[in-house]
């Protein structure tokens, strides 16, 4: 039989993921999302040549340091609950790049990502010649989502800034709602050495006339926040203030939380399926986004459809953020990349899981605060295993193993350069406490980390 005539029903499937991987080659070659040359004028001239298609929808945009891929899946799942079509757009991805672009709730579909790429090649090249330096894959991934969305078309589009906010690709939007969660320090290389500084850059997205919904800040954060607001006569909500958590409680799969909108009004027995009090206050923050959106709040007194509202919330998922992928032992993926961010995700399992016995799986990026990342774990891990990812930026496993052995002692760290390995050592430990029940496993440390382990463990 010639190879031609072995055609199955799988063949264009195939074919598109052919595609995709194309596509994925061509984006790869260009600059790395962790290279950054802080400009909008590429983008923006690129959004020139394709008739400012971010124009065609109004946005809601989010900044901050952890929490914003959370609050813009609670945002989308607050529209589509009102029937509005979506776009969303966040990042980095979990496993498939075609997650950081989603319609109506769900990933652009394979043909739509290479197609919307394809679309807009010619003119990507155009910028690139025209530009002292090239456009980056982030920058070419951000032009994708923005033309898709006018392309769908959608009615709102709920996106996450890459990095910073000034200069971050997605800055070329005229969001009329800002959302800043919590900031706190990452990237301190690139936006600054203090949470003062680097609300100067994320602080950046408050556009003239609009309404920003901020999260709780350190002092120096939010005075930096409402500097901006005073300059470009921007209306503040802040969390604690104009709305906020009033109550949460435990519940078998997540939590019971009652919330405060900007209206003034209280929305009760809202069951939210994720883990810890920083998810509490991520759909806190979510929800006066979405009602400073509709015009709830100031002059319009009010609230939303309570029951739109539960159902909205009720059907939240934020893959790799604490999510449980097996039992006996149960194994946890939790993206949590920076001090701020472990110190949220440990709180979490002490207040939401009974674990006699926790082991941590750790693969981290190089350019992050490793050792303040570990220092919020080392409570509650009885032992650590630490690993790598496959990507370029992976801190090597002996390299964490040095820095791990100093915040654990050597008799608590065990070195598996293999993720699959690590994962599986960790169960061993976790099961040598014999009570099952109680035992489990964390793999943590970085988003790449937790997409590498959730495919390795069949989650998709």
């Amino acid at each position: 039989m010639s190879d031609k005539s072995r055609k199955t029903p799988d063949h264009p499937a195939e074919e598109l993921q052919a595609g995709l991987r194309e596509v994925e080659a061509e984006l790869a070659r260009r600059w790395p999302e962790s290279r950054i040359e802080p400009s909008l004028d590429r983008i923006a001239a690129l959004m020139d040549i394709l008739g400012q298609p971010q124009r065609s929808y109004p946005a809601i945009h989010i900044t901050g340091t952890n929490g914003k891929t959370s609050t813009a899946r609670m945002i989308e799942q607050l529209l589509l609950a009102f029937e509005l079509r979506t776009g969303r757009y966040t990042s980095p991805h979990v496993e498939s790049v075609t997650e950081r672009i989603s319609l109506d709730g769900l990933p652009i579909t394979v043909e739509g990502f290479v197609e919307t790429y394809r679309d807009i090649a010619p003119y990507i090249g155009m910028v690139d010649q025209s530009q002292p330096v090239p456009m980056s894959f982030f920058e070419v991934l951000t032009a994708m989502a923005y033309a898709a969305f006018a392309d769908a078309p959608v009615d709102v589009a709920v996106v996450e800034v890459g990095m910073g906010g000034s200069w971050d690709a997605t800055n070329v939007i005229d969001a009329a709602v800002s959302v800043i969660t919590p900031i706190a320090l990452d990237h301190t290389d690139k936006l600054g050495r203090t949470p003062g500084a680097i609300a100067v850059e994320k602080s950046g997205i408050v556009k003239k006339g609009a309404l920003a919904v901020v999260a709780q800040q350190p002092l120096d954060a939010a005075e930096t926040i409402l500097r901006r607001a005073v300059e470009v006569d921007a209306t503040v909500a802040r969390e604690g203030m104009e709305f906020g958590l009033l109550h949460r409680s435990l519940a078998v799969g997540g939590q019971l939380i009652t919330l405060r909108g900007i209206g003034g009004e209280s929305y009760e027995d809202i069951f939210l399926p994720l883990h810890g009090a920083h998810q509490a206050h991520n759909a806190a923050l979510a929800l006066a986004a979405v009602e400073a959106f509709f015009g709830v709040g100031g002059a319009h007194n009010g609230q939303l459809d309570a029951d739109k509202v539960r159902q909205a919330f009720a059907a939240v998922t934020s893959p790799g953020r604490l999510e449980v992928v097996r039992r006996s032992p149960t194994v946890l993926l939790d993206a949590a990349h920076n001090p701020a961010g472990a110190q949220a995700t440990a709180e979490a399992i002490s207040d939401s899981f009974g674990f006699t016995r926790l082991v941590g799986v750790v693969a981290t990026s190089s350019d992050k605060d490793i050792r303040g990342l570990l220092e919020q774990f080392e409570p509650i891990f009885a032992e650590i295993v630490v690993t790598q990812n496959s990507t370029h930026r992976a801190t090597p496993a002996d390299q964490l193993a040095e820095l791990a052995v100093e915040v654990f002692g050597s008799d608590r760290v065990q070195v598996e350069p293999r993720l699959d390995d690590a994962i599986d050592a960790a169960v061993a430990l976790a099961e040598e406490g014999g009570d099952l029940g109680g035992a489990g496993v964390l793999v943590t440390g970085s988003v790449y980390t937790v997409g590498e382990a959730r495919i390795l463990l069949g989650r998709n």
